[in-house]
């Protein structure tokens, strides 16, 4: 090939906004689809088959490695977030619930950076508790201490 992948992307998606008006997240979820597919037949041409629509859907990664420190990466799609909005999850046809189910995390475990969590965590604590929380939590032990 003459041109390389990120180069036909690029033609690609330029001759599509010349022709409809696209927001800057159509234009990037375009240009990551485009990619991804343009790559699968690329693969496809050099080992002689074309995907199967369940390898097409494969994780992009493992879904332990895929919440970092400064970023998560969607399981789904590949791109990189701060945060799995609702709305990004949607996008995909899942809850949020669904997605950790779906990718094996665990039920409690935020979808967003590593950073963000602990900032967020940190920020409560100055905070300090609120006081229905904090009485609620004294009467859950208390109910848990007296066998009645």
């Amino acid at each position: 090939m003459s041109k390389t992948l990120v180069q036909m992307t690029a033609e690609i998606i330029q001759s599509q906004i010349t022709s409809k008006q696209m927001s800057t997240e159509e234009i990037k979820a375009a240009l990551n689809e485009t990619f991804q597919a343009l790559k699968s037949l690329q693969d496809a041409e050099a080992g002689g088959m074309l995907e199967t629509e369940t390898e097409a859907t494969a994780t992009v990664m493992d879904p332990k490695k895929s919440i970092q420190k400064n970023k998560i990466v969607c399981l789904e799609c590949g791109q990189e977030f701060k945060m799995l909005s609702p709305k990004h999850l949607k996008s995909h046809g899942l809850t949020a619930k669904e997605y950790r189910k779906k990718h094996g995390l665990s039920a409690r475990q935020p979808l967003c950076a590593k950073a963000l969590s602990e900032r967020r965590s940190q920020s409560g604590k100055e905070r300090g508790l609120p006081d229905n929380l904090r009485k609620a939590i004294v009467a859950r032990t208390k109910k848990k201490v007296s066998p009645e």
